[in-house]
C-alpha cells in the first residue's frame, strides 16, 4: 500500500530532512585522507542525536551503523570501519537517515577524496545530474515512470556511457524508511502510480562506469559493481505540493537547483 501524509506528517519528514541534510554536510566536510568510514558515521551520529532525532539506519534488519559508506565499486551499503581508511583517488557514497517522531528522511552524496581521476569526477556530476532531472519530471498529476524515464534520459544522453543498476533503486518514505512504491531509475513515461499530493519517494540513482551488474559480498549488506567498476549514488526525499516537487533533504528544499533545469518552486528554510 501506497502511503499518503498529511500536512503535518510532511511537516515532520521535513525536520527530519533537514537533519538528514545537516549531518550529510558535516559528514562530507570531514572526508579526507586517511580518515576512516567509521570516523565518519560517528560524527554522523552525534550530528543526528544532538538533534533530537534517531538514526534511521542503525539496526535496520541488523545494520550496525548509522550511515552506509560505500567506496568506489561499493554501490550501496557500505558498512562503515575503523580499518577502511580513504586513500587519495577514491569517491565515497554516504547514505544517511533520521527519524523524528517517527517519521523517516534519507539522502544520499558521493564525494571525491583528495585528487580523483575525471572519469570519476564526471560519474559523480552525471549521476546527481539525473537524480535532479527526475525531480524536474515530478508534477501532481503525472506517474511515478516519468521520473524513471528522465533519469534514465539523463544519463543516455551524456556523451559517455554508463551503467544504470537495475536491482535497486529508490522507495516511498514515512513512518517506514523504506515503503512501496519501488522507483526504478529507467523505464517508460506515463506509466505506474499517479504522483498525488502527500506522497513522499525518497530517489535514488545509482551509476556505474562500467555494466550495471552487482553482487552482494558474503557481509550480507555490501553491494559491489561485478565488474569492479567505480559507482555514484545520490538520494534526496521529495515530495509533491501544488507549488512543484518539494525536496525534503535540501536546506532550500530543492529550489536552487531545479531552477538550473527551468523549474521554479519556492525555496524553503
Amino acid at each position: 500500500m501506497i502511503q499518503i501524509k498529511t500536512v503535518d506528517e510532511i511537516a515532520l519528514m521535513r525536520e527530519a530532512g533537514l537533519v538528514v541534510a545537516g549531518a550529510l554536510r558535516a559528514v562530507s566536510a570531514a572526508v579526507e585522507v586517511g580518515v576512516s568510514t567509521k570516523a565518519l558515521d560517528d560524527i554522523a551520529e552525534g550530528y543526528i542525536r544532538s538533534r533530537g532525532a534517531a538514526p534511521s539506519f542503525l539496526g535496520y534488519h541488523g545494520f550496525p551503523a548509522s550511515i552506509c559508506a560505500s567506496v568506489n565499486e561499493e554501490v550501496v551499503h557500505g558498512i562503515p570501519s575503523s580499518s577502511r581508511r580513504l586513500r587519495e583517488g577514491d569517491v565515497i557514497s554516504i547514505d544517511c537517515g533520521a527519524i523524528v517522531d517517527g517519521f523517516h528522511g534519507d539522502a544520499a552524496v558521493t564525494v571525491p577524496v583528495g585528487e580523483v581521476a575525471p572519469e570519476a569526477l564526471e560519474l559523480i556530476r552525471v549521476t546527481e545530474e539525473s537524480l535532479w532531472a527526475g525531480f524536474a519530471a515530478a508534477g501532481i498529476g503525472g506517474r511515478l515512470g516519468d521520473i524513471s524515464h528522465a533519469i534514465e534520459a539523463s544519463l543516455r544522453g551524456q556523451a559517455a556511457e554508463y551503467g544504470i543498476v537495475r536491482s535497486y533503486g529508490g522507495h516511498g518514505i514515512g513512518t517506514e524508511m523504506h515503503q512501496e512504491p519501488h522507483v526504478l531509475n529507467y523505464g517508460r513515461a506515463g506509466r505506474g502510480p499517479k504522483l498525488v499530493r502527500g506522497l513522499a519517494l525518497a530517489i535514488e540513482p545509482m551509476v556505474t562506469l562500467g555494466k550495471p551488474d552487482t553482487v552482494e559480498l558474503d557481509d550480507d549488506w555490501t553491494v559491489v559493481t561485478a565488474d569492479g567498476s567505480y559507482a555514484a549514488h545520490f538520494e534526496h526525499t521529495f515530495t509533491l505540493t501544488d507549488d512543484g516537487p518539494w525536496v525534503l533533504t535540501a536546506q532550500d528544499g530543492g529550489a536552487a537547483k531545479l531552477a538550473e533545469l527551468g523549474v521554479s518552486v519556492p525555496a524553503r528554510g
